[in-house]
């Protein structure tokens, strides 16, 4: 019988024991889906902030380009800030020399401020690698971004990259809202700001701040117009660069002739507010 008594009595435990483990595992459960549906509705309510966001963020400039659009169409050119004209901007980086990992059979173009020179470039002089741009702020910039030198001798200077790449730290890269400007149209605005531009440098190297830069005011008419201006240029650039081997005194006439025509081309009345 007292056999029979302890037998029954390690059962209950067991049972008893069983029954808490149970209701644990079922707590646990119960708390772990409790998480991740917490979890999965901040997602969601996250994820529809995002998407409002995106939706307002994309009618306001949609709303700014119409804005933009009527202006042009009423005065027939508006003044924007080079910043109004942006879809972003940026710096590179010049990665560490000491670093063989950074620039050994490197294949990223990398494009130092020396090679901005009021050109196309489809191709740099130096290469760094994946490495560099991964644990670097060397970042990709996309083709056709106006890139401007902003340190040094070379600040002021202006060029159009023609391919993917990544610059150093001395070049201020633009990558132009095409809703609203030619990319190359705003090139040569800038090209055609240079004295205002190297009025604008800082410190004993000479250097350019971003954010001034980034104020320069340029005029915008409608792209049609942005385009007949473009070829206009490009022409008289093409000519300027044809006679580069005539007589120092010719090409020195044609330049001034070739800038006098940019200026007109691009020099806009100021609107009064």
């Amino acid at each position: 019988e007292s056999n029979r008594i302890e037998s029954n009595r390690i059962e209950s435990n067991r049972i008893e024991s069983n029954r808490i483990e149970s209701n644990r595992i079922e707590s646990n459960r119960i708390e772990s889906n409790r998480i991740e549906s917490n979890r999965i509705e901040s997602n969601r309510i996250e994820s529809n902030r995002i998407e409002s966001n995106r939706i307002e963020s994309n009618r306001i400039e949609s709303n700014r380009i119409e804005v933009i659009k009527l202006l042009q169409y009423v005065f027939g050119y508006v003044y924007l800030n080079l910043e109004q004209l942006a879809l972003s901007h940026c710096t590179g980086a010049t990665p560490l020399k000491s670093n063989r990992n950074f620039y050994e059979n490197g294949t990223v173009p990398w494009l130092r401020t020396q090679e901005v020179i009021y050109t196309d470039i489809y191709r740099t002089e130096c290469f760094i690698t994946e490495e560099a741009v991964q644990k670097t702020t060397a970042k990709w910039i996309p083709a056709n971004c106006v890139i401007v030198a902003i340190s040094g001798a070379s600040a002021g200077r202006c060029a159009i990259n023609k391919i993917p790449l990544t610059t150093n730290q001395h070049c201020l890269n633009i990558e132009i809202n095409k809703e609203i400007a030619e990319y190359r149209y705003v090139y040569y605005c800038i090209c055609n700001q240079f004295q205002e531009l190297i009025a604008k440098k800082e410190g004993a190297r000479g250097d350019l701040s971003v954010a001034r830069i980034m104020k320069l005011r340029i005029p915008i008419p409608p792209i049609e117009e942005q385009r007949r201006i473009i070829n206009l240029l490009d022409q008289f650039d093409m000519l300027c660069n044809d006679l580069s081997d005539g007589l120092p005194a010719e090409i020195e006439a044609h330049q001034k002739q070739y800038e006098y025509y940019r200026d007109k081309l691009l020099t806009f009345k100021e609107l009064e507010t």
